[in-house]
């Protein structure tokens, strides 16, 4: 292709928007860094103030934080005010990125940038060698889902999520088996436990440090309802023992997710309910780019980690965009049957699924 064969105005919009990509992939990284020093949530505190005041608010060393606050100025994040060298989170900025905001604080979902970015090389190697990154390279891993769960799912859970299964509350209340798939730090599982303690709780997950870490917050819950194991989803040997079966998140970067199904339809009693959250997708890369604002994100969080770990451990490499049409599919064939699909306005991310098994 000659320079007098290109069109000239679309080379120099789509040039235009690389900077913008640029800006926005820098603003994310110091996102991420303003999340975790509590940064977000210290301004939200203040009106206009120095970095000074700001970095001592928070217990931070000034330098940084003024380069920091650059960043967030520039970027059209914080307001600046030159005649008093003062900074201000406005209020509507601050709903969408501190921790008083819960589900609305995107600031968390910021964190996968760096975390992903962290494991660049091997997953690049993987390129060409092919394989996968497994979960141990992901240093904060566990850290950044316990967030997001616990702002996804444990601030939804009793108003917007369980709801979506006809008459699980009651059920809950009552006293039902509960098991959850891929539990992780077991925040949503504790969360059940501590609300309907006439129901029995379990949690499988195959991170020895999660696992530890749910019985660790069990304990400290005084949770006796609730019990955790390390455990390979796909060598489920349960027969009927569940009248709920969750799994938030987890389907679809395990090795054997079929294997996962099948073993969750055998696990469940006759007309018992399985609960999936899952990344929002179509199975069609051209409907994901016309109608899911966030695909270019998941497609990356697919790539760069829910992909390649299944991969790494010899699984089927699923990954995040398996979208709703496969997933509809591989229910149905595990004996997972009437799989309706919910969104929920609170979860940009995700789709809910609530299936039963047949029979």
């Amino acid at each position: 292709m000659t320079m007098q064969s290109l069109d000239l105005d679309e080379t120099a919009a789509f040039a235009e928007r690389m900077l913008g990509i640029l800006n926005g992939g820098a603003l994310a990284l110091m996102i991420s860094i303003g999340h975790r020093a509590g940064l977000f949530d210290v301004m939200s505190r203040l009106e206009f103030a120095t970095s000074a005041a700001i970095a001592r608010e928070a217990g931070l060393h000034e330098r940084y934080v003024r380069e920091w606050l650059g960043a967030m100025t520039t970027g059209a994040i914080v307001d600046y005010d030159p005649s008093r060298d003062a900074y201000r989170l406005p209020a509507e900025h601050g709903a969408a990125l501190t921790r008083s905001a819960r589900s609305g604080n995107l600031a968390v979902t910021a964190q996968w940038i760096s975390l992903l970015g962290s494991v660049e090389d091997q997953v690049l190697d993987c390129f060409t060698r092919g394989g996968g990154v497994p979960y141990g390279s992901y240093r904060r891993f566990r850290e950044v889902m316990a967030e997001e769960s616990d702002q996804t799912v444990v601030a939804a859970l009793h108003d917007a999520i369980l709801p979506l299964v006809p008459g699980a509350v009651v059920a809950l209340e009552r006293g039902i088996d509960v098991l959850d798939i891929g539990c992780g730090s077991g925040r949503v599982l504790n969360e059940m436990a501590a609300t309907f303690p006439a129901s029995r709780f379990t949690g499988y997950d195959l991170s020895h440090e999660a696992i530890d870490a749910a019985r660790t917050e069990a304990r400290e819950r005084r949770l006796a309802n609730v019990a955790f194991e390390v455990r390979d989803a796909a060598d489920l040997r349960a027969e009927a023992d569940f009248d709920l079966v969750t799994a938030f998140g987890a389907i679809h970067h395990m090795a054997r997710p079929a294997a996962v199904l099948a073993a969750i339809a055998r696990a469940l009693r006759p007309q018992g309910a399985f609960l999936m959250q899952d990344s929002c997708g179509t199975s069609h890369v051209h409907e994901d780019a016309r109608s899911n604002r966030l695909a270019p994100l998941l497609y990356t969080v697919s790539c760069l980690h829910c992909m390649t770990v299944s991969l790494a451990a010899g699984g089927a490499g699923l990954g995040a965009m398996w979208g709703a049409e496969t997933a509809r599919r591989m229910l149905n064939d595990a004996g997972l049957g009437d799989a309706t699909l919910h969104t929920l306005p609170h979860d940009l991310i995700n789709l809910y699924y609530v299936a039963r098994r047949r029979g």
